[in-house]
Parts: C-alpha cells; sequence; structure tokens
C-alpha cells in the first residue's frame, strides 16, 4: 500500500522512538500510581485522563515514529496529516491526561516561575502559529527537512509551543485558564492566524518544495528514515511521484486542506464545548440570582 512494502518494519516502524515511547507512558502510570503519594495525597487519577494521555503518546509515535512519519516523506498530505496530529490533536490530550496534582509539582520548580510570562495568550498564540507559518516557507521547510539536527530542534520547539497555545484554554491550575468568553475569542484568533500558511500551500501556482518534487532532495530527506544507502532509492525509483497517487499540485493542495480542515475541526469542537458549558452557567448563574428575591418575597408576605 502506497509503497511500503518496499521498506523494512524498522523504516516503517522506528523501534527506538518506539520504545521511548513506552518508557514514557509506563513511567506516567508508575508516578500516577505507585509513586503518587510522594507528591500528593489527592485521590487516584481518573480513567479518562489515562485514556487522553495513552491516546496522546500513540497519535504522537504514528505521527513521528510510524507509518504515518514514513508516509510524510513520500507524501505531502501524510506530512500535514502529521503536523496535525503532533501539533493540533496530542497537545490537549496530553495536557488533559496529566492530573492537576502532578501539574501543580511540575510548576512547583522556580526556573519555571520565571518563565510565567511566556504564557500570556496573545504571544502563546503568536508564536506557535508564527513558527508554524515559518516552518511552511518553501526554503525554510526543505532546509529543515534537510537537517536532522536542526529538524529534531524545531520539531521539540513545535511541541512545546503548540503545548503553550492549548495551555491557556485547558489548563488545570486555578489562576491559568482564560474565562470562557475569552477562551472563545482565542480559539477564533488561533483559527485566524494559521489560515494564511494555509492558503498559501492551497492556492500556491506550482509545487513549492522541492522535499517532495525534486528526486534528489527528496532521497537526501530520506535519509533519515531510511535505513539503506539514500541512492538506492534513486536507482529503484523515481523519485517521490512513483509513491504519490496524486500528482505534485494536488497532493500539496489536499495536504494545506487537511491541515485546515483538521485544526477547524478541533478548535471548532472546543469552542461548541466551552460555549455549550457557559451557556449553562450562566443560565444556573441566573437561576441561584432569583432566589434570594423569591424568598425575600415569601419572608415579607408572611
Amino acid at each position: 500500500m502506497l509503497g511500503l512494502e518496499y521498506f523494512s518494519f524498522s523504516d516503517l516502524w522506528s523501534p527506538w522512538f518506539l520504545m521511548l515511547m513506552i518508557v514514557i507512558t509506563a513511567a506516567y502510570f508508575v508516578i500516577i500510581g505507585p509513586l503518587r503519594t510522594r507528591f500528593t495525597e489527592e485521590g487516584t487519577t481518573k480513567l479518562g485522563q489515562k485514556v487522553c494521555f495513552v491516546a496522546g503518546m500513540v497519535l504522537f509515535y504514528l505521527a513521528q515514529g510510524g507509518p504515518v512519519n514514513f508516509l510524510s516523506h513520500l507524501m505531502f498530505t501524510f506530512h500535514m496529516l502529521a503536523m496535525a496530529l503532533s501539533y493540533i490533536i496530542v497537545p490537549p490530550l496530553i495536557i488533559l491526561g496529566i492530573p492537576t496534582w502532578l501539574w501543580r509539582s511540575v510548576f512547583r520548580y522556580r526556573p519555571l516561575h520565571k518563565l510565567k510570562f511566556l504564557m500570556h495568550p496573545i504571544f502563546t498564540a503568536v508564536l506557535f502559529n508564527a513558527l508554524f507559518s515559518l516552518y511552511h516557507v518553501p526554503a525554510v521547510h526543505d532546509y529543515v527537512m534537510l537537517h536532522f539536527v536542526v529538524h529534531r530542534i524545531y520539531y521539540v520547539v513545535l511541541l512545546i509551543t503548540s503545548m503553550m497555545m492549548w495551555w491557556p484554554i485547558l489548563s488545570p491550575i486555578p489562576g491559568g485558564k482564560l474565562q470562557d468568553v475569552s477562551k472563545m475569542a482565542y480559539i477564533f484568533v488561533n483559527s485566524v492566524l494559521i489560515t494564511p500558511a494555509c492558503a498559501l500551500i492551497i492556492f500556491a501556482g506550482e509545487p513549492m518544495y522541492a522535499t517532495y518534487n525534486d528526486p534528489n532532495v527528496w532521497a537526501q530527506a530520506m535519509g533519515y528514515c531510511f535505513s539503506g544507502d539514500p541512492k538506492v532509492l534513486l536507482e529503484l525509483f523515481d523519485g517521490p511521484t512513483f509513491f504519490n497517487i496524486l500528482d505534485p499540485m494536488q497532493d500539496q493542495q489536499v495536504g494545506g486542506i487537511m491541515m485546515k480542515f483538521i485544526q477547524e475541526l478541533v478548535n471548532g469542537s472546543a469552542l461548541a464545548y466551552i460555549f455549550y458549558h457557559w451557556v449553562r452557567r450562566e443560565s444556573r448563574d441566573d437561576d441561584m440570582d432569583e432566589l434570594p428575591i423569591m424568598g425575600s418575597e415569601n419572608w415579607n408576605k408572611a
């Protein structure tokens, strides 16, 4: 399927990265289980939180070490799918999956207190979307894809800034979260900020990324996820078009549309959830405001 049969298990599943994800997940369960009493006397972690964390780790592995990651070197569409999974879907799952008491323990360290100013909502929204948009400037993208150390550093920075971007909405720590109306405005701003990058990709008049169009550049980029000699790829295949079920222009457009669609779907779901609970809270507060008045009238009548 999509040419994956030509590559080894190690190429497709990145065993070392898989082991890292398993170790991190195991550490999570040890901390919230046997070691929990060293941090807190609160109750056990909820099942929903455990599911969120594990789901986040599985999706991150698939996007950065599994077949989706490998396919992202063959088709731009899968590259954008990996980006959406890694930085739009995984961060909220991780934030929700870590219990409040553990977050409090993390933020007790003084160095993190000094960096609190970095968590301003405007700064976090602009920072992530600026880095994401910059990455998809063709010259920057191709450079990052061809330099392994830069590639890893940039992806780690994107993960950290995506967590920062989601924090004002999902922060489990009192005082770190925006109010409902502000959350909705914040989500709207995030949707707007990422639009220019997606529009550039979707409406470009020609394929922009040499990584997916130039066989020599593609083979060099494949060297970071292919266990053999990248030169063999050029001898066996004529470039990334051998694996692509779409022509380069269509592939680029579908990738841009996919990224925007997933972002709007996730943001729209969060917006609907926040709006629903905001309306319920407002209705409940209105009912509570009326109770003392009714009680006072009855008392006066008596």
